[in-house]
This record gives structure tokens, C-alpha cells and sequence, in this order.
């Protein structure tokens, strides 16, 4: 009778045979890899989400249209220039004040977008970047889209509510009853410098003529407090329409905060935060005001990037120290209306370093 072959997973001595050995091997090699390419996909949708996650701030905080890769090329530029660090870099105005804008919102965008710093201080390659880029990029554009649609149908609801209504109607989703061809959304986009309430302006203004032309070289009546200017005062209520407070709170805090004396419950954002969120903000009322279906740099004549520079350099470029403390009065009447009186010390802490404890003490010390 014949006696079986060993089989290869045994030997004489009982040993395991080399080829098991290998096979278990190159399948423990296997699920390794496997692993390996599901942890690092993993890894890479995660960077991916935070990408899209903080690119969501571009358009709300940091700039208007600039692609990120065009914010990095700025300060690429001033390294190349001889900046040998980013502080270096502050310190490098040029005289195009596109690029002195352009490098600001590059300084926003490593504050309100980590991802955005962490890229940079990482050695990815150039493809890496540039895929990274491009996520963010297409969330910024993705939460202008999303914002704009919300203001639309916000907007069109609370002028419905004012007295006496609108008329024709303004409806939610159609915005071709809205713009100068509406009384209400008309005489709110006017530019003060022109007088809504004479027929002949208006009629002038929806006919193109040429000396009432709509242009971001006047403000809009939306930005004014009860639409009122004054030519001999034209910062007096400047940028504290009710309007703007409402669109504020429906983008940045939520849309059942719109309710202006209702102010949120918590502090959650700085004050440079709202510095950026607002100007973003008027941008994006305008759009809602207006019968544009779509959002564009230029509409008509209006250039909103134009617009939008002139917030941006009064808010943060004010000339003087008078203006320095017009600007910090503005910016704390929008933490009270929006935040609320109660948080005072989360938006403007005091200095207790100045203040009688701290001086007392410090009295002690020396003697």
C-alpha cells in the first residue's frame, strides 16, 4: 500500500515548508498595503473635507473673486523680492494697490483658513497644491451660491412684511420684479446721491440716462441708516442700515436671528470677524436688492468688485486717528446690535492694566 507524499507544510523534522512561509508572508504583505491605501484615502478625504470646510470662509471673510493660488502667488512675489519671512513680507507695500489688496486678503486667508497655512508650511508637491487650491476655491464659490439664494428668498420676505406692502409683489424665487423697476427695492439701491422720491430721477435712472448712471463711485441708500444722508456729515449713519443687520445675522449666526432686537446668545466671533463678514455682507444685499439673476462682477454699470474695494479700504485703511476711533465707534455699535450690550467685555475687554486694582497694586510693589 502506498504511503502519502508529505504534504509542503511539513518536512521530516515537522518543520513548516519555505513556501508556506512565503505565502502567508506576501499575504500578510497584501493586507498591509490594502490598509496602507484605505488609511491614506482616508487621510486624504479628510484633508479634502477640511479644504472644503474652511473654504467655505474665503468669500464670507477674506476676499471677493481672488483665487487662492492668485493670494499665495502675492506673497510668493514679495518673498521673491527678497521678504525672507512673512512678517518681512507685511512690511513691503507696493505702489498697484491691487497688489497691497490682494496681499491683505492673502493675510485673511492664513487667519480664517488653517488649512490654507498648514499647506504652506508643508512640502507637498506642486500637483498636491494645486488640487488643494482648487477645493477650496470651488467651496468659496459654492457658499456664494449658497448665501445668495438664502438673502434672495430672506429679502424678498422681509419687504413683503413692511406697510404698506410692495407693489408689484416681491416674489421669493423670481427676482425680475426687483432691482430700479421696483419703488421699494429702487429707492433702497438708489445712490444717495441721487433723490429717489423725484419722478423724474427715477425715470431718468430706468431709462440709462447718462447723468444718473448707477456706479460704485456712490453709495448705495441700503448702506444708510433709515436711508438718510448728509452731504455735510456723509459718514453720519454710514453703514448701519437695518437691512445690513438683518442679512448679518441670517449669514454669519443663523436665520432665525434676523430679528434685529434679538441679539444672539453668544460671542463667537471677533471683531475683525464681523469687520470682514459685514463688508461680504453688503456685497451680497445689493445682489439680493437687485433683478440680476446671477451673480456677476459687473452688473449693468455697477462693478461689485469696485464696490466692495471701497468698503473694504474705508474699514480698514481710515486715514486719521478721528477716523481710526469712527471706524471702533462703528464696530462697536455692530458687536451691540448683533451680539448684544451684555457681551461688551468679549468685544472690547477692558485694560485692567490700567485700571484702578492694577494700579494700586502695582503702587504696593514699589514701595
Amino acid at each position: 500500500m502506498a504511503t502519502p507524499s508529505p504534504s509542503p507544510s511539513e518536512s521530516d523534522n515537522n518543520e513548516i515548508h519555505p513556501l508556506v512561509a512565503l505565502k502567508r508572508r506576501i499575504a500578510a504583505l497584501e493586507e498591509e498595503n490594502t490598509n496602507l491605501r484605505v488609511h491614506g484615502l482616508s487621510e486624504k478625504k479628510k484633508r479634502n473635507d477640511s479644504n472644503i470646510h474652511y473654504g467655505r470662509s474665503i468669500r464670507r471673510l477674506v476676499c471677493l473673486t481672488e483665487r487662492v493660488e492668485d493670494l499665495v502667488a502675492e506673497f510668493n512675489r514679495r518673498i521673491g523680492l527678497g521678504a525672507i519671512n512673512e512678517s518681512n513680507a507685511d512690511l513691503m507695500d507696493s505702489d498697484d494697490q491691487d497688489e497691497n489688496r490682494r496681499y491683505r486678503s492673502f493675510k485673511k486667508l492664513m487667519t480664517w483658513c488653517p488649512s490654507a497655512r498648514k499647506l504652506l508650511q508643508s512640502s507637498a508637491e506642486h500637483e498636491t497644491l494645486a488640487f488643494a487650491y482648487s477645493k477650496l476655491n470651488e467651496s468659496s464659490d459654492g457658499a456664494r451660491g449658497d448665501d445668495c439664494a438664502g438673502l434672495k428668498r430672506s429679502v424678498a420676505e422681509w419687504l413683503m412684511e413692511c406697510t404698506p406692502a410692495p407693489n408689484p409683489v416681491i416674489h421669493k424665487q423670481d427676482k425680475t420684479g426687483r432691482g430700479f423697476y421696483n419703488d421699494v427695492t429702487g429707492r433702497l439701491l438708489c445712490p444717495v446721491d441721487y433723490d429717489w422720491s423725484d419722478p423724474t430721477v427715477r425715470a431718468s435712472i430706468r431709462d440709462y440716462h447718462p447723468d444718473f448712471r448707477i456706479t460704485a463711485c456712490s453709495w448705495p441708500s441700503f448702506l444708510y441708516e433709515d436711508g438718510d444722508y448728509d452731504p455735510q456729515n456723509p459718514t453720519k449713519g454710514l453703514l448701519k442700515g437695518k437691512l445690513l443687520v438683518k442679512a448679518f445675522k441670517r449669514v454669519f449666526t443663523s436665520p432665525s436671528s434676523t430679528d434685529e432686537e434679538q441679539p444672539v446668545d453668544s460671542v463667537t466671533r471677533s471683531a475683525h470677524n464681523r469687520n470682514s463678514g459685514e463688508r461680504r455682507t453688503r456685497r451680497d444685499l445689493r445682489f439680493a436688492l437687485s433683478s440680476s439673476g446671477s451673480w456677476r462682477i459687473i452688473d449693468d454699470e455697477f462693478n461689485n468688485q469696485e464696490f466692495y474695494d471701497n468698503i473694504v479700504d474705508y474699514l480698514e485703511l481710515p486715514s486719521t486717528p478721528e477716523a481710526v476711533k469712527e471706524i471702533d465707534d462703528l464696530l462697536l455699535w455692530w458687536n451691540q446690535k448683533v451680539f448684544g450690550r451684555r457681551f461688551v467685555s468679549d468685544y472690547r475687554p477692558q485694560q485692567a492694566n490700567k485700571m484702578s486694582v492694577a494700579m494700586s497694586l502695582a503702587k504696593r510693589r514699589y514701595h
